[in-house]
């Protein structure tokens, strides 16, 4: 008999790609599984969309919050749910969805290395094929040098929480399983779960990760910049555990430069409240609140470089912006005359005029 896979989807107002989540769990090719989906008081048609597929199977079953949960308590709530019979668990986010043999291999990895706790593969996120990091085939590897690989070659294996399969003993055994005031909880308890497991991969596309506004998790992340300060975040939690003295002073100030240099170019985007409210909260709660002298620093730097090379800065942004898949942007910088049909200096010195005059910090 086949293990007992216990599969949760927390959703919050998912009308939208709901279904198309709940079809990729029903489509495996592994079939001994149970599936939970944890309606977060949504207000629009995600109850009678869940409904109507419990009505045709049932192994799916609803459970109703009686309270709204944030994303991360959303989550924890959903790994509360899991069968006590079940052996692993996979969450599907609502706006994500699996690839048929999805479970079906991350299982057999899971069952051929008791040792491994949890188990991870190629993610597409819309297009680009992510988590690839790993050569062929290793498909065990020590959990430990797993982490130290993140924080000194940036390997990036796991993370997103639809993209893992976990032993269900040790979800039970950490409750809650991400830390709630963590918007980046699941590295969080990947990075404690591989001190004393093993990291197990498949060398496959197994999982479809949604991005850009269309997500509302990834978009949030995005909205308030969460990632670097998330890395740092990461590394004074976790660094001393996985790496020397040495590797964590040098690791973490590269990430610090990193950080502050990421601020600059948010000043200059004149970046609202939300933002800096939650770089402000965030740094304050790690013991490193923002040194505004340091970033006023980087900030005449970059001013600096602005007028001395406006053709080049001009460029560069207008490069990233469609790099990134921001056509609108690159349209408003057009409509805005920073077009690079001419006029660069005149259309720059403005910039700079601009930035400069107003106050740079909300």
């Amino acid at each position: 008999m086949k293990p007992l896979v216990s599969v949760v989807t927390p959703v919050y107002n998912g009308e939208q790609h709901l279904a198309e989540a709940i079809r990729s769990v029903l489509n495996q090719t592994y079939t001994n599984f149970d599936y939970t989906i944890g309606n977060n008081c949504s207000t629009d048609r995600t109850l009678e969309i869940a409904q109507e597929f419990a009505a045709r199977d049932n192994r799916i079953r609803i459970h109703n919050n009686t309270e709204f949960l944030d994303v991360v308590g959303s989550m924890n709530k959903a790994f509360t749910l899991i069968s006590p019979e079940s052996k692993y668990c996979k969450l599907v986010s609502a706006d994500d969805w699996l690839f048929p043999n999805c479970i079906a291999e991350m299982v057999e990895i899971a069952e051929r290395y008791p040792s491994v706790g949890m188990v991870t593969s190629y993610v597409l996120s819309d297009s680009r094929v992510g988590w690839d990091g790993l050569p062929y085939p290793s498909p065990v590897t020590n959990g430990r040098e797993i982490c130290r690989k993140r924080f000194l070659e940036s390997l990036k294996v796991f993370g997103g929480p639809s993209a893992s399969l976990i032993r269900s003993d040790i979800l039970r055994a950490q409750r809650p399983f991400y830390n709630p005031r963590n918007f980046h909880g699941d590295n969080e308890a990947y990075l404690s779960l591989l001190k004393s497991h093993d990291f197990g991969f498949v060398h496959q596309v197994l999982s479809f990760c949604r991005l850009g506004e269309s997500s509302p998790t990834t978009w949030n992340l995005r909205r308030v910049g969460s990632y670097l300060i998330g890395d740092i975040e990461e590394l004074l939690h976790f660094g001393a555990e996985y790496l020397t003295t040495e590797e964590l002073d040098r690791v973490l100030r590269k990430k610090t430069r990193a950080y502050y240099k990421f601020l600059t170019q948010n000043v200059l985007e004149l970046k609202g409240k939300e933002f800096w409210d939650y770089h402000r909260k965030k740094t304050r709660e790690l013991g490193i609140p923002i040194s505004y002298s340091r970033l006023a620093g980087h900030v005449s730097l970059r001013l600096l470089d602005l007028l001395l090379n406006p053709k080049r800065t001009l460029e560069s942004a207008y490069e990233r912006v469609v790099r990134k898949g921001g056509i609108r942007a690159a349209n408003t910088l057009r409509e805005r005359g920073l077009s690079m049909d001419g006029g660069d200096e005149q259309q720059e010195q403005s910039i700079v005029t601009s930035a400069s005059t107003r106050q740079w910090m909300p």
